[in-house]
C-alpha cells in the first residue's frame, strides 16, 4: 500500500524529471504488481489463524489470573490468620489486665473502707477529746473561781488573824507592864508557855526545869540552885560569835520574828554600801544565795556584787532602772547571766528569795516565799567561781570595791541574808521561808558585815513586819 502510494507519488511528479527516473518506473511497476496480488492473497489466509492463536493466550491469561487469585487468597488468609493471632492475643492481654485492674480496685475499695472507717473513728476520738478538753475548760474556770473565792476568804482571814494578832501583842503588852509593875513591887508572876515559847526554846525550857524544881521536895526553897539552873539556861541561850544564831520563831501567818539586824537601804546614794569579809576564802562550785528582801522602788538595784582584779562581775545580782520592773541579772563571770522576774517583790512587802546554783550541769533554781518560780541548766556548767575577791551588798562594782552607779542601787531593807558554799535542799529552803534556824554551813552572814556607808541604816525588830 505504501508502495503504491509512493508509486502513485512518483507518477504525479512534474515533467522535469530527469528520463532516466520514467525509465525505472516503467520497469518497476510490472513487480510491483504481482507482490500486490500476491499480499491480497496472503491476507485472508493470515486473519482466518488469529482465533487460533489466541486461545492459548487467553487460556494462559486466566490461568496466570486465577493462580494471582489464588495467591491473594492465600496472603489475605495469612494476614487474616496472623491479625487473628495478634487480636486473640491483644484480647487475652486485656482480660489479663482486667483481672488485675480489678484486683487492685477491689484492694483500693478495702484501703478506702478502712481509711473511712479510721477517719470515722478519729472523728469520733477528736470529738469526745473536744468536749473533755471543753468540759476540762469549764473544770478549770470553775477551779479558778473556787481558788478566787479562796484566796479571799483566805485574805479576810489573814487580815483578821492580823488584826487578833495586833490585839494579842497588846494584850501581852498589858501584861508585861503589869509583870513591871509587880516586879517593882517585890512580886514575880510566873510567864505562860505562850509567852515563853515567844521568848525562844530557852524560856521555855528554863520554865519547865523551874517547875520540876518547885515540884521536887529535894529542891523547893533552894535559891541557889535554881540560880544555876538560870546560868545553865543562859549559857544555851547566848551564842557566841562562832556559833549559829538562835532560832527563829514563826509567829502566825505573815509575821517572821526573831531575826537578824535589819539594814535599810533608804535612796539611791553611791554612798549607800556595806562591805563583808572576809570574801570568798576558797573556790566555789555550787552557791547558795538567801535573804529576806523588801523593796522600795520599781527596779530591784544591785542585791551583791563580787569583784575580783580579773573580772569586777564575778558573781552579780543586780537590776538598774532602764531594765524591764522587777527583773533582775544573775552574772557568773562575765559576759554570762541569766535574766529572772522577781515581780512578786514590787508590793513592797517582806519576801524571802533565794538563788541557787551549781557548776554541774550549770542548773541553777529560783525560790521565791518557799515556790520555785524558774530554774534551768547550761548556765557556767563547769565554772568555778574563784576567791580573794571583794563582796558587797546594795551597789554594783565596776572596779574591785568602787565605781558605783546610782542607777544600780538598791534601796529597799534586808535581813537574815546568808551564802552558802552548796546547793541547799528544797527541805532547807521551805524552813528558811518559814523563819526557821539557818542550815548548817553558811560561810557568810550579816554578823560579816564590816563596813557600812553612806545613809544605810540598821535596826532591830522582834518581828520584819513591824520594822519602818
Amino acid at each position: 500500500m505504501r508502495q503504491t502510494q509512493g508509486t502513485k507519488g512518483r507518477t504525479s511528479a512534474p515533467a522535469s524529471v530527469c528520463p532516466s527516473m520514467r525509465c525505472l518506473k516503467k520497469k518497476t511497476l510490472p513487480f510491483l504488481l504481482i507482490f500486490v496480488s500476491l499480499y491480497v492473497h496472503r491476507t485472508p489466509s493470515q486473519e482466518a489463524h488469529p482465533a487460533r492463536q489466541r486461545k492459548p493466550f487467553f487460556e494462559r491469561l486466566r490461568r496466570l489470573e486465577e493462580q494471582s487469585l489464588v495467591d491473594q487468597s492465600q496472603a489475605v488468609a495469612l494476614a487474616m490468620n496472623q491479625s487473628q493471632a495478634a487480636i486473640q492475643g491483644d484480647v487475652a492481654h486485656l482480660k489479663t489486665w482486667y483481672r488485675q485492674s480489678q484486683r487492685r480496685n477491689r484492694k483500693v475499695d478495702a484501703r478506702l473502707q478502712a481509711l473511712d472507717l479510721s477517719l470515722s473513728t478519729k472523728s469520733r476520738q477528736w470529738a469526745e477529746k473536744e468536749r473533755e478538753q471543753k468540759a476540762q475548760r469549764e473544770a478549770i474556770a470553775s477551779l479558778a473561781l473556787s481558788v478566787q473565792a479562796l484566796q479571799d476568804a483566805l485574805a479576810s482571814l489573814t487580815r483578821q488573824v492580823h488584826s487578833q494578832d495586833a490585839r494579842l501583842a497588846a494584850l501581852e503588852g498589858q501584861t508585861q507592864r503589869t509583870s513591871s509593875g509587880t516586879v517593882a513591887l517585890g512580886l514575880t508572876t510566873a510567864p505562860t508557855p505562850t509567852q515563853l515559847v515567844q521568848r525562844g526554846p530557852g524560856s521555855l525550857q528554863l520554865w519547865r526545869a523551874r517547875q520540876v524544881a518547885k515540884s521536887s521536895p529535894q529542891h523547893r526553897g533552894s535559891p541557889h540552885d535554881f540560880t544555876g539552873h538560870v546560868q545553865e539556861m543562859q549559857k544555851f541561850q547566848a551564842p557566841s560569835s562562832h556559833q549559829a544564831a538562835p532560832p527563829r520563831t514563826h509567829q502566825g501567818p505573815g509575821n517572821i520574828c526573831g531575826m537578824d539586824p535589819v539594814l535599810i537601804f533608804p535612796n539611791t546614794s553611791t554612798e549607800n554600801v556595806i562591805f563583808l569579809s572576809p570574801g570568798f576564802l576558797m573556790p566555789l562550785r555550787a552557791l547558795s544565795f538567801c535573804s529576806w528582801v523588801r523593796m522600795a522602788t520599781r527596779h530591784l538595784g544591785t542585791l551583791l556584787s563580787y569583784a575580783t582584779k580579773d573580772n569586777d562581775n564575778k558573781l552579780v545580782l543586780h537590776g538598774r532602772d532602764s531594765l524591764v520592773p522587777g527583773s533582775i541579772h544573775f552574772v557568773i563571770g562575765d559576759p554570762d547571766f541569766r535574766e529572772l522576774s522577781l515581780k512578786p517583790l514590787l508590793d513592797g512587802q517582806w519576801h524571802h528569795i533565794c538563788i541557787i546554783w551549781t557548776s554541774v550541769e550549770g542548773k541553777y533554781w529560783l525560790h521565791i516565799d518557799r515556790r520555785l518560780v524558774a530554774t534551768g541548766s547550761r548556765f557556767r556548767e563547769g565554772y568555778e567561781i574563784p576567791p580573794g575577791g571583794s563582796l558587797v551588798l546594795g551597789q554594783e562594782q565596776d572596779t574591785v570595791g568602787g565605781e558605783f552607779d546610782s542607777s544600780e542601787a538598791f534601796v529597799g531593807s534586808i535581813s537574815g541574808l546568808a551564802i552558802w558554799d552548796r546547793a541547799l535542799l528544797p527541805g532547807e529552803v521551805a524552813n528558811l521561808a518559814s523563819g526557821k534556824e539557818l542550815p548548817t554551813g553558811a560561810i557568810l552572814t550579816l554578823t560579816n558585815v564590816t563596813s557600812v556607808g553612806g545613809f544605810v541604816q540598821r535596826a532591830k525588830c522582834t518581828c520584819l513586819e513591824q520594822c519602818p
